[in-house]
């Protein structure tokens, strides 16, 4: 679904410009970005391309999945499964915070705000289409833009680990996706190889 509102407009403009004091810096196609303005983009372009008709509030979930993301760092927490869990918690909630800020600033109401919360929160993954629809776009954006860098810091091994788990939290319909998005030869390798096992 194409959003033309002012309202639409005026949300999507609003995260950009919080997500502009992002302090990480990723490069791509040669033009520096802010690091959650360049995800935030990615996330926007794979929700078009692969659910075209997808309801406003999940354009607007797409748009401000990882909005402050970087001011809750990681190392403030243990570095392992548990320490890494509760980030994930806490950021889930910081960004539905902001979210929810924002969109009230723009006069949404409460049931599209509630109903981005909702999916922020990742809640009934699995069982809610709306809250599916998101996390398959995430993995899909993942395989597609982030995967090979996490790849060239880890062994093999740790890399189809990884991906076994991403598959398993998407869908037949993304799954089918996945297996569509140019790789290196290497990483089809271990994609085919995580999708088999």
């Amino acid at each position: 679904m194409t959003t033309s509102t002012s309202q639409f407009k005026k949300a999507i403009d609003a995260f950009d410009s919080y997500n502009q004091n992002d302090p990480n810096k990723e490069e791509s196609d040669g033009k520096m970005y802010s690091k959650e303005i360049l995800y935030a983009e990615r996330m926007t372009a794979k929700l078009n391309q692969y659910a075209a008709d997808a309801p406003e509030y999940v354009q607007l979930a797409a748009r401000c999945q990882h909005i402050g993301r970087w001011e809750i760092a990681r190392d403030h927490f243990a570095m392992d499964k548990k320490g890494y869990l509760q980030w994930r918690n806490q950021e889930k909630t910081h960004h539905a915070k902001i979210a929810e800020e924002i969109l009230t600033s723009c006069d949404y109401d409460s049931v599209v705000i509630d109903k981005v919360k909702f999916l922020l929160l990742k809640k009934e993954l699995f069982t809610n289409a709306d809250t599916q629809l998101l996390e398959d776009v995430i993995c899909l954006v993942f395989i597609e833009h982030y995967l090979e860098a996490f790849a060239a810091k880890h062994e093999d091994e740790k890399v189809v680990d990884i991906i076994k788990k991403t598959l398993k939290k998407m869908s037949p319909k993304a799954i089918d996706a996945a297996l569509k998005i140019p790789v290196s030869e290497k990483m089809a390798q271990l994609i085919k190889q995580a999708a088999t096992v």
